[in-house]
């Protein structure tokens, strides 16, 4: 929902728009910071999950965990920075993501059952760190007058293009660096930029909440039964679920398939890269041609992916499903979390955006466990099979709600706004 307040809506000048850059700059960095965590939690968690569980069906369960730590951590994180202001809950996230390579890395060091417990305990940090990044988005639409939020919270996910390129990599340069077990130096190094993340982060000047932000509102309950909350919240989980889905099996399929772990690296790097390089006019083009066109042309790349992966399992096939997996991403979750600063007042938005998010990454838990297992059980071409059913359902449902929409815009009066 927009403002009529002209102070609000007016495009910042002088000092205030000085600081909102600067804000905007800090975020895309730490995006691209902590980006390359969340590559290195994927690029290994699968592999050294199956190195330490007891059961081969057990060997995704690490990154499971870590969607799961998004979920659970989103609510908490966002109740913290409706108190205490968004920068608290970046410090506090950066300080989890630390512990997350620490853990991880005396993990893999103890070795055996054990050790794969503490694995899942580091990827649960892991996952609290990235629920506070997911976060970034919506602070770099912070005092933004409403026409540039779109393309303020674009710019700030543009960062992770950087993390396509330095996570990917982080794990090549380490992962022999020190003597066995593998991976020792990687979790170290994912320690040491969470700790870079968190001083860059020190520096964003966003406003605290005020009395009636704290307080103001409408009624939960009536904000989420909007028809274009329901639109954005659906696609931003589908879209973002199924992302994982796949993205969560390939790198073991990879392995499975008898690629080499510098292959499943360098096609995880060209994915990360699709889902940001975008991102660079992604806002653009929502502001164009709208939130619900641009989520539609996620959704579809997010099948054509699907259907390229069944095309056959050479290193190409893997890694063109992937960077057109990112792709559909980037345009799917984009898009719903443009639409979802359409949702709310000023006053609501840090309770409607952790809603939001917890709706998503909720349902994404779900998809990665069953991700593992499937692949284990029946292999990759049905992980690619399953993932086509809800994309249909959910493309069906926001073409029907465009078409509604644009029906109830040609029945409004000319005095209707």
């Amino acid at each position: 929902m927009e403002s009529n307040n002209p102070a609000i809506d007016a495009p910042l000048s002088g000092p205030d728009e000085r600081r909102q850059r600067a804000n905007i700059w800090r975020l895309a960095i730490a995006q691209a910071l902590a980006g390359a965590n969340s590559v290195v939690v994927y690029a290994t968690g699968a592999i050294v999950g199956n190195q330490l569980a007891p059961t081969p069906i057990l060997a995704t369960l690490p990154l499971t965990i870590f969607v799961v730590g998004m979920a659970l951590c989103i609510l908490p994180m966002g109740a913290i920075a409706g108190r205490y202001g968004r920068r608290a809950t970046f410090l506090t996230g950066a300080g989890a993501g630390v512990l997350a390579g620490l853990l991880a890395m005396y993990a893999t060091m103890l070795g055996g059952v054990a050790g794969f417990w503490i694995f899942c305990v580091s990827t649960f940090f892991g996952g609290a760190y990235a629920a506070v990044v997911l976060s970034f988005r919506f602070a770099a639409a912070d005092a933004v007058a409403p026409a540039r939020k779109a393309q303020a919270l674009s710019m700030v996910m543009a960062g992770g293009v950087a993390a396509g390129v330095v996570g990917p990599q982080l794990v090549t340069w380490t992962m022999d660096l020190l003597p066995q077990p593998i991976f020792i130096a990687t979790f170290l190094a994912q320690a040491v930029v969470a700790a870079l993340s968190a001083v860059i982060l020190f520096g964003v000047q966003l406003p605290k909440p005020t009395v009636e932000q704290k307080r103001g509102g409408r009624p939960l309950g009536v904000i989420l039964r909007q028809p274009r909350f329901i639109a954005a919240a659906t696609c931003g989980a589908i879209s973002y679920t199924l992302m994982n889905f796949l993205m969560t099996a390939a790198p073991l399929a990879m392995h499975m398939h008898g690629h080499s772990q510098a292959s499943s690296n360098l096609g995880l790097q060209w994915h990360v890269i699709a889902m940001f390089a975008p991102s660079f006019f992604t806002g653009k083009l929502i502001a164009r041609f709208s939130a619900e066109r641009i989520m539609i042309l996620g959704l579809l790349l997010i099948g054509i992916s699907a259907a390229v992966g069944l095309g056959g399992t050479g290193v190409a096939h893997f890694w063109w499903s992937l960077i057109l997996l990112g792709l559909g991403w980037n345009f799917g979750f984009l898009g719903a979390s443009a639409l979802v600063l359409q949702c709310h007042t000023e006053a609501e938005k840090t309770r409607v955006q952790s809603v939001n998010d917890f709706i998503v990454f909720g349902l994404m838990a779900l998809g990665s466990f069953a991700s593992g297992g499937i692949l284990n059980v029946y292999g990759w071409n049905t992980v690619l099979w399953v993932s086509f059913p809800p994309l249909a359902l959910t493309v069906i449902a926001l073409v029907v709600l465009q078409v509604r929409r644009v029906r109830e815009k040609s029945s409004e009066q000319p005095s209707e706004v």
